[in-house]
């Protein structure tokens, strides 16, 4: 391994080793039902903006991304949190959770019409954690053993599964995390 080659790795765990000191959403869990928990989250304000399709979560994520690093009225940043929700629905939409310090009225109107602030009341989210890159087919994996799983224990969802995603895309598979989780009654 060259000199060069050293500071490329060293770099890139560092950057990996400054994902996991930034804030996530508090919960409670609940319930513990096999592989899955029932957690209850406190409520929270979102950053979203609209994803038309799988195609679209790069330039989702760069919107919301421009939106915390100054792109507002106020030229503002705002600190990065986890995880980046994507919700896939025909109204699919990405989100960035807000830091928890923030009231709705204390945050800056976004620059981009395409971003919108969102107040989410608290909820209770049925949350199944897995590993390595979030492909579509292993999204789709997890949402139906995450759905088998309620359905055996008579919990009703209501609403669509969404992905949660906390790591920088730079994380080795074996080190990512990743949850399908979806809203259920509370």
């Amino acid at each position: 391994m060259t000199f060069k080659h050293f500071f490329i790795v060293l770099g890139l765990a560092g950057f990996a080793a400054m994902g996991y000191a930034i804030e996530e959403p508090a919960y409670d869990t609940t319930q513990q039902i096999d592989n899955v928990e029932l957690r209850d989250y406190a409520a929270s304000i979102q950053a979203r903006t609209t994803m038309a399709s799988d195609d679209s979560s790069s330039s989702s994520f760069r919107r919301l991304a421009n939106y915390i690093f100054g792109g507002n009225t106020q030229e503002q940043s705002i600190a990065m949190t986890a995880p980046v929700e994507t919700h896939t629905t025909a109204d699919g939409y990405m989100a960035f959770t807000l830091p928890s310090q923030y009231a709705m009225a204390q945050l800056p109107s976004p620059n981009d019409q395409s971003v919108s602030l969102h107040a989410v009341p608290a909820r209770r989210l049925a949350v199944i954690e897995f590993g390595g890159w979030a492909t579509k087919g292993r999204v789709e994996e997890k949402s139906r053993e995450l759905l088998a799983v309620l359905e055996a224990n008579n919990i009703q969802p209501v609403g669509e599964p969404f992905l949660n995603q906390y790591n920088p895309p730079w994380t080795l598979p074996w080190n990512r995390r990743n949850e399908v989780a979806v809203p259920v009654g509370l």
